[in-house]
């Protein structure tokens, strides 16, 4: 049996990752403290790893494929395929910010104030490339972690990776720039992308990812209107393309189902209800593709 050697961030992006996969269909099953993962899915052989760690080994074929952040692949500086974008974060469904921050007191105000500094980061070779870009030489120093207290006593910045920006503030940190936005990647290896089977492999993969993660914040909407009122109700019925309309055994009545934003059918179902509809169903959905 052919078999897919894939590789998921373990840690921050975990969480995440497996409930994407679950929404795209696949069910992933991991313990708390394993580094491996298993699927109902035969095809794949499953391994969690640093998100860090994720594009170097994809890069030297240990792993056919696998899913890091952007500033990983960049920070790596790695040659892979990069099969698609996947736009999720820890905590949501955007991209996360690699950013400058100083202390709130700090009388650095932008990158040409880094000359003979001193920054902590985790992405040393992304880092040198902005200081390289603005033609600022500074000291760049690799941090174990805890990044944000080392701003200021250890440190005179910082380049960290941050989703809303609370954790810098409540270490007193101030974002004085924003050096990439950077969304998870499904990526692969060179030699694996060139084998027809795990090519259409991972395409399907991606085709499902990305169809989960259109569904997000979107529902299913169903009702029944009178086709004497369809006019008015799909006027106000908004829809990816248009509402998919159905003769019913009564012909006076149609059957309209459509796809809205989620955030708006508590707005929306009150209003159809005012003008005719009947038997209004809201559900929700795994995929849109």
């Amino acid at each position: 049996m052919n078999k897919l050697k894939l590789a998921l961030p373990k840690g921050s992006l975990q969480e995440s990752t497996i409930t994407l996969f679950q929404h795209a269909g696949f069910q992933i099953y991991a313990g708390s403290r394993s580094y491996y993962f298993t699927t109902e899915d035969p095809e794949i052989e499953g391994v969690l790893l640093r998100a860090q760690e994720i594009p170097k080994y994809v890069e030297m074929g240990a792993f056919d494929a696998g899913i890091s952040g952007n500033d990983w692949i960049t920070e790596n500086r790695v040659k892979v395929v990069e099969v698609c974008e996947l736009k999720y974060s820890k905590q949501g469904f955007r991209p996360v910010k690699i950013v400058l921050a100083v202390p709130q007191n700090s009388k650095i105000k932008g990158p040409e104030d880094l000359k003979g500094k001193v920054i902590a980061t985790e992405l040393v070779n992304l880092t040198k490339d902005y200081l390289k870009k603005y033609k600022v030489s500074a000291r760049v120093e690799f941090s174990y972690g805890a990044t944000e207290i080392k701003a200021g006593t250890l440190a005179d910045a910082i380049v960290e990776i941050t989703e809303t920006g609370s954790t810098l503030l409540s270490h007193n940190l101030k974002i004085i720039d924003i050096l990439m936005e950077s969304a998870p990647k499904l990526i692969a290896n060179k030699n694996s992308w060139q084998n027809k089977w795990k090519k259409e492999k991972l395409e399907n993969i991606a085709l499902l990812l990305k169809g989960a993660l259109e569904a997000e914040g979107k529902v299913g909407l169903k009702m029944n209107v009178e086709i004497k009122k369809l006019g008015e109700i799909i006027k106000i019925l908004p829809a990816m393309k248009k509402p998919t309309v159905s003769p019913l055994t009564d012909k006076k009545w149609v059957a309209v189902e459509t796809i809205i934003d989620k955030k708006t059918a508590k707005l929306l179902i009150p209003e159809l209800k005012r003008r005719g509809a009947q038997g209004i169903v809201e559900y929700p959905l795994n995929k849109v593709i």
